[in-house]
């Protein structure tokens, strides 16, 4: 089965950019919060980078949903910038790319063969 292997594989290597920059601002959140300043938003990071990582995996294991996949990528890349710094700015530029990939992803066509036997290329769209 045919399957976009580019755009699954740079969202998942994005997504481990992401969670090193939700990891950073996760530790930053720990240090303040021996001051008094907690709040659980530190933690939206990893989050990001998590659910990062399994569309860039259901990107690979089911291909027929690749443009949700596509646009849910591209939507956490936007959204790491807030909480994970944009897994420091490489993981966003990998896993708004993957997306991208991911959108614009087409099932190659199937040749097909007439009666006679000849091969005919597929129609063009």
């Amino acid at each position: 089965m045919v399957r976009p292997w580019g755009a699954g594989v740079l969202t998942i290597l994005g997504a481990f950019f992401i969670l090193a920059g939700g990891f950073f601002v996760a530790l930053v959140g720990a240090v303040l919060a021996i001051f008094g300043v907690g709040s659980e938003l530190f933690l939206l990071g990893l989050l990001v980078g998590l659910m990062t990582l399994v569309v860039g995996l259901l990107m690979i294991a089911l291909p027929s949903g690749h443009m949700v996949w596509g646009i849910l990528a591209i939507g956490l890349a936007v959204v790491s910038i807030a909480v994970a710094l944009g897994g420091f700015l490489l993981g966003f530029l990998l896993t708004l790319l993957g997306g991208i990939l991911a959108v614009r992803w087409r099932r190659p066509a199937e040749r097909f063969v007439t009666v006679e036997g000849h091969r005919v290329p597929p129609p063009l769209e």
